[in-house]
């Protein structure tokens, strides 16, 4: 795996988590904060897989692909919670959370072919 091939997820991963971390925060000084326990709970585990799976494709780890499929679910359950919210930065968050959510499932669709096609190329030797 390519780290520079997935640039654009790996970016994606750090400005989802800059926005999941500023909703987080915004959150905690709502008029009842006690009503945005569920968007911040997601806001942080959001945030923390995020950077998880930024690391990982940074590294090329093997496992990255495995990774980037969770961060995409933890986004989009994320997406979901923030978009029932009117304030702007739960609508910022849901935005980032989207693209990254979509980053990443493209990500594990590329590094799949990438791994089928090197796969089938190795056994025709």
């Amino acid at each position: 795996m390519n780290q520079n091939q997935f640039q654009s997820c790996i970016q994606a991963c750090y400005e989802c988590a800059q926005a999941c971390d500023t909703c987080a925060a915004a959150c905690l000084q709502e008029p009842d904060p006690k009503m945005m326990a569920r968007c911040i709970e997601l806001d942080n585990e959001c945030a923390a897989i995020c950077r998880l799976a930024a690391q990982f494709m940074s590294r090329s780890s093997e496992h990255a692909t495995q990774v980037c499929q969770l961060c995409a679910e933890i986004c989009e359950a994320c997406t979901e919670e923030c978009a029932q919210h009117q304030a702007q930065h739960c609508q910022d968050c849901a935005a980032a959370c989207r693209r990254c959510a979509q980053e990443c499932r493209s990500m594990g669709r590329s590094a799949s072919a990438g791994q089928m096609s090197a796969g089938s190329q190795s056994t025709s030797h």
